[in-house]
């Protein structure tokens, strides 16, 4: 009985996200502050859920740390998400060895 319940309150959960802007938003935003607020809200979530995982990635903190290091560095130079990922497996792998 749990397992129904609980899931009935994740559908209402997801449903309720999902419906509600189409509820209260059906005019155009005219503030800006809240369009720019609302366009940044994915990033933050997926910069919030990456950056524990990312210093917890290696056998100590400070390799996932130099790795983050690298990835930002990177990122600043060439802007290629797969030279930033390459380069972030290859300082963590690095200093794992240390």
């Amino acid at each position: 009985m749990n397992t129904w319940l609980a899931l009935a309150i994740m559908i209402l959960t997801v449903y309720l996200i999902r419906l509600l802007p189409l509820l209260f938003l059906r005019k155009e935003l005219k503030s800006r502050w809240l369009r720019s607020f609302l366009h940044y809200v994915p990033y933050v979530t997926l910069a919030v859920m990456t950056f524990p995982a990312i210093i917890e990635a290696g056998e100590t903190p400070l390799a996932g740390v130099l790795a983050l290091a690298a990835g930002l560095v990177t990122a600043w130079i060439s802007g290629d998400l797969f030279i930033v990922a390459i380069s972030c497996c290859v300082v963590m792998f690095v200093a794992g060895l240390f």
